[in-house]
């Protein structure tokens, strides 16, 4: 069922997929010349809210949308991406279907930058297991080799994937002062040569079917057993299998991921029980003035596309 403000409500209907409505619901309530709707996540009942208000684009997040979405629209129609990454976005059949597609980019660059890092921290130095112990009623000192952290400074980033947020993210391992190499589609370093070389691994490519599992058993086994992998890009850029196996191998010395495959990830899931491992649901967008930001940006997209001109940000 959508919900509406106002059934007399003359502007032009915008769905937003429920998830991402209640992550920017301040800045959609107040978004000029757009009647914002809250719509279900789900394709097939997104579709159906799309026939029953008739509206004419949508607003969605980073679930796969394959079928029922595209055959829904309009012609002329617009699928804007709540964040950055689009692969969930069929848009060969989008375009087939005369639609267009946009995405929010750049907005959420330093946030998510920010997250990786902390991840990294975290992993580094094993919080959530100090944090673990403590609730536990435990207190120290660590003395094991396997329970002591590792040191940041000094030590080399791999960054993998060389856009706006793998290079913010290589601005604050320069400030922790460490040595930086980066690997990418154009420039830098072979993936090989990066993850044999690199302390910490830290992840930041698109999803496509030549970077689904690009750090499968093989990769992971190049790496350094005191080296750390950090994912805030796509869970299907990690096999996940081959990663649990890495970790209670010890064959590498900790992971922190902000995404998963499947999103969510069960709670039985068996990755869960790996050592030195941090996942988060995936939060790299979630901070107030970033979700604002990114709203309004999904909003002067779709305004353009409503006024014939060129949306700031397509997607093709």
């Amino acid at each position: 069922m959508v919900h509406s403000r106002s059934m007399a409500d003359s502007r032009p209907k915008v769905l937003i997929t429920d998830t991402e409505y209640r992550k920017g619901e301040g800045s959609f309530v107040m978004a000029p010349g757009l009647e914002c709707l809250r719509a279900p996540d789900a394709e097939d009942d997104l579709a159906s809210a799309i026939h029953e208000t008739r509206a004419s684009h949508v607003i969605v997040g980073g679930r796969a949308y394959s079928g029922a979405l595209y055959e829904a629209l309009s012609a002329g129609g617009v699928v804007a991406r709540f964040g950055v990454g689009h692969d969930g976005i069929d848009k060969a059949r989008a375009t087939r279907a005369g639609l267009l597609c946009t995405n929010t980019p750049g907005v959420l660059t330093d946030t998510t930058a920010d997250l990786a890092f902390a991840l990294l921290l975290a992993v580094a130095r094993r919080l959530p297991e100090g944090a673990a112990e403590v609730r536990d009623g435990a207190w120290g000192p660590w003395q094991p080799a396997h329970n002591l952290g590792a040191d940041v400074a000094g030590a080399t980033l791999g960054i993998v994937g060389w856009g706006r947020i793998g290079q913010a993210m290589a601005r604050r391992g320069e400030g922790f002062g460490m040595e930086v190499v980066h690997s990418s589609r154009s420039s830098g370093l072979a993936l090989h040569e990066l993850l044999e070389r690199a302390d910490f691994v830290s992840l930041h490519t698109p999803l496509t079917s030549q970077t689904r599992h690009l750090i499968d058993a093989p990769a992971l086994a190049l790496m350094k057993p005191t080296a750390f992998l950090i994912n805030t890009a796509r869970g299907g850029v990690v096999d996940q299998a081959a990663l649990r196996d890495a970790l209670i191998a010890r064959r590498i010395a900790g992971a922190g991921l902000d995404v998963t495959d499947p999103e969510p990830l069960p709670a039985d899931d068996p990755l869960l029980d790996a050592p030195n491992l941090l996942v988060v649901p995936h939060i790299g967008s979630a901070t107030v003035r970033t979700r604002e930001r990114m709203a309004a940006m999904a909003a002067d997209n779709l305004l353009a596309a409503l006024a014939g001109r060129p949306m700031p940000h397509p997607v093709r």
